[in-house]
């Protein structure tokens, strides 16, 4: 019984720790929104005052203690490009293409444009 009790107790404990953070478990819903319960070592950046987690050059926002692919949004400025990104060049302008999000170079920096 104390044994059954102490299982019980250790996986609760596990699923809430896993289940509680921007954290490969994916779900996709309608309308092309895909619901991820774990994010593999995320990169944040807050862009007016909402908090992103980018990963594998996806984006999403946390929403219930779960994570919501997001587009990125236009005007966020990041520091280094995703692993994998494309130069390519619209009317003669050179920007960063990754994932469908293109992203044009700013100074040090990269932000999120429309094209």
């Amino acid at each position: 019984m104390m044994k059954v009790l102490l299982r019980t107790l250790v996986f609760g404990i596990l699923l809430s720790t896993l289940t509680a953070s921007c954290a490969t478990t994916v779900r996709v819903y309608p309308a092309n929104r895909v619901v991820v319960t774990k994010v593999h070592k995320p990169r944040i950046v807050v862009h007016k005052n909402v908090k992103y987690y980018r990963s594998g050059g996806v984006w999403y926002i946390k929403k219930n203690r779960r994570c919501v692919s997001v587009a990125a949004p236009v005007g966020l400025r990041i520091n280094v490009l995703p692993t994998g990104y494309k130069l390519v060049k619209v009317k003669g302008i050179r920007y960063y293409k990754h994932k469908g999000v293109y992203y044009k170079k700013s100074g040090r920096d990269y932000v999120v444009v429309n094209v």
